[in-house]
């Protein structure tokens, strides 16, 4: 009985099936033919359980198709068979109306909320950014433009990727957290197809920001959505667009893609220039992090017409809480520390940092100058140095590039990776700079602990740590968040190494996700170059500030004024506590811009680790002999 019990369920079922394929009317005869069989018998039953029992079949019928009736929503009418047919019909005509009705509106609803679910309903907005894209940029770039509109009432960010709408909110609210006043909305569809993109209307928007995908293909896809953000109306030309592409060989297509009026950066260039320029100096990477941020004090141009006619070195200090770095001409062109004798135009505006474009104002009085403070610098001779390399990825050419045009003669740098020999000596040559810089291939594990000491790291100057991906460049190159997981593993060692051997290492490690910068076992201050995170503040810079796309093409390119950090020696003396505007005043007569300092003994402690963006000139500061003075100067 027990083997037999299966069989016969399996026959239920299949009857049960074969019934439901008959079709509609099958299933109500059926249907009714059910009903009819529970609701009668359960009548009669119901009317002989009551009160008042009926003494006659005419009574018991009458009973009997009253509770019937009631209960499958026929009435129950009683009278003549005329009167009972027609009440019937009437009830029958009433449960297929309303059953009708209520289908449509539950298919309507379901439409509806299928179609709020897709993201497919158009954005009615106006100045508002567009995201296209979906990568974990997202979080940063968002963070960011939260800050940036935190004093505006009606702000708002549209979101366009090819996911779901509702998985991007979850994941937006559970990274970002509250926006404040600005509203985050989402919408689903492909970035490439232009009828799509007009969803999030791009063409009232003021800024575009197209995030590069991490696939190998991922560059190829932001030239295609730049071309369909172009057809998709003359009216997205107004607003600004801002993209980036991770490969320098593709930037040139990209900046055609977008247009005379758009702004590509490239991912590579960026990174390799800042690695590099951290490298000669530490700490440099946690200024650029407080510049990029809306957080604090960032560039602003702002117009002073009271200082026509007057000289660049005049307005540097013209202004107590606020620093002058450049000007920006009439004819829109940016120029970065120019020299202290440049009139300034009726027409220019300058370029400050300060907290936000409404505080950049003139000081009723110029803050006070120690001239007794200033000292003039002693003389320096670079001597050659010993850099290492660990890692080798896409960007190292061009880091290796931008090496040889910054380290004195007769500097030498050992790589070491896993990368195919022929493949690193195929990559771009650093011939800019010929007899400067020694480079040296040491094959090698850079997570085995064993060959790291093999090297002998802590009598290197400077150690570079970057995502080693195996390959140069190509199909099998590792992918760069899973390099991030080996750069882990030295930092480790290297970080076992610097304990073992009682000696601080200058490591500069570059990493693609911010959320392994948080792991990474390092001192406090270290410096890191976040691929994913510098380009985000980048982009979201732009976007609110179109014309300081000049300003930090110069700020990271090898060439002209750059942002340093100088020993305090060089510009006051260290015995006595001098203004912020003392320190502006020297650094004047070496033709740079003072910005700011960095007091080493807050380097490991604190959020800011010893570093202040544009302080108020009035008040005092003691400097010791390892403080240094953060200055914007040429080379």
């Amino acid at each position: 009985m027990a083997q037999h019990t299966p069989h016969l369920w399996s026959r239920l079922r299949y009857r049960f099936d074969t019934l439901m394929a008959h079709g509609t009317p099958v299933l109500i005869g059926w249907l009714t033919a059910v009903c009819l069989a529970i609701v009668v018998p359960a009548s009669v039953v119901l009317v002989g359980a009551s009160r008042d029992v009926p003494t006659t079949a005419a009574g018991w019928g009458a009973a009997v198709w009253r509770s019937v009736g009631q209960t499958l929503r026929l009435g129950g009418e009683v009278g003549s068979p005329v009167y009972v047919m027609m009440s019937v019909l009437l009830a029958l005509v009433a449960l297929l109306f309303v059953s009708a009705l209520v289908s449509l509106i539950t298919t309507g609803l379901h439409h509806r909320l299928l179609a709020l679910r897709s993201g497919r309903s158009p954005v009615l907005e106006e100045r508002h950014t567009v995201l296209l894209g979906w990568t974990d940029q997202v979080f940063p770039v968002i963070t960011e433009l939260v800050a940036a509109n935190a004093d505006r009432r009606r702000a708002a960010v549209a979101v366009f990727a090819d996911r779901d709408k509702v998985g991007m909110e979850t994941e937006i609210t559970s990274r970002v957290g509250g926006t404040g006043a600005t509203r985050v909305v989402c919408r689903s569809g492909s970035t490439t197809d232009p009828t799509l993109l007009s969803v999030v209307s791009p063409h009232t928007a003021k800024a575009v920001l197209v995030l590069p995908p991490e696939d190998p293909g991922g560059d190829a896809h932001v030239v295609k959505t730049l071309l369909a953000l172009r057809a998709t109306g003359p009216g997205t030309r107004d607003c600004v667009v801002v993209a980036a592409v991770r490969d320098a060989r593709n930037h040139p297509a990209a900046a055609l893609a977008a247009g005379p009026h758009g702004h590509v950066l490239s991912v590579d260039d960026v990174v390799a220039r800042l690695l590099v320029q951290t490298s000669r100096q530490p700490g440099l990477s946690l200024v650029h992090q407080e510049l990029l941020d809306f957080a604090g004090d960032e560039f602003y141009v702002v117009p002073v017409p009271a200082l026509t006619g007057r000289t660049f070195g005049e307005a540097l200090g013209a202004f107590a809480t606020s620093s002058v770095v450049g000007l920006r001409r009439d004819d829109g062109g940016m120029v970065l520390n120019p020299p202290p004798g440049t009139r300034i135009g009726p027409a220019d505006r300058l370029v400050v940092i300060t907290e936000d474009d409404g505080t950049a104002v003139l000081a009723d009085t110029p803050p006070a100058v120690d001239e007794d403070a200033i000292v003039t610098a002693r003389p320096r001779t670079p001597a050659a140095e010993r850099l290492l390399l660990l890692g080798w990825n896409r960007r190292a050419p061009l880091i290796v590039e931008q090496l040889a045009s910054y380290v004195p003669s007769g500097s030498t740098l050992d790589v070491v990776t896993l990368a195919d020999a022929a493949a690193v000596r195929g990559a771009r040559r650093a011939d800019r700079a010929p007899g400067r810089l020694d480079v040296r291939l040491l094959s090698g594990d850079t997570t085995d602990r064993g060959r790291l000491a093999e090297l002998d790291v802590p009598s290197y100057d400077r150690v570079l740590v970057i995502g080693d991906q195996g390959h140069a460049a190509g199909p099998d190159a590792e992918p760069e968040r899973a390099a991030d997981d080996r750069t882990l593993v030295t930092l480790l060692h290297l970080r076992d190494i610097e304990q073992s051997a009682g000696r601080e290492l200058f490591v500069i490690t570059e990493m693609t996700d911010d959320r392994n910068r948080l792991l990474a076992p390092v001192r406090e201050g270290a410096d890191f170059i976040v691929s994913d995170r510098l380009v985000s503040l980048l982009m979201t810079q732009i976007s609110e500030n179109p014309h300081l796309a000049a300003l930090y093409d110069e700020l990271f390119a090898a060439e002209g004024s750059e942002v340093h950090l100088k020993p305090a020696v060089d510009y006051v003396v260290t015995d006595r506590p001098v203004t912020f505007a003392t320190v502006v005043e020297s650094a004047r007569r070496r033709h740079e811009c003072a910005i700011g300092y960095r007091l080493h003994a807050g380097a490991a402690t604190g959020p800011a680790h010893g570093i202040r963006i544009n302080p108020d000139k009035r008040e005092p500061v003691r400097f010791g002999d390892r403080d240094a003075v953060i200055v914007i100067a040429e080379d």
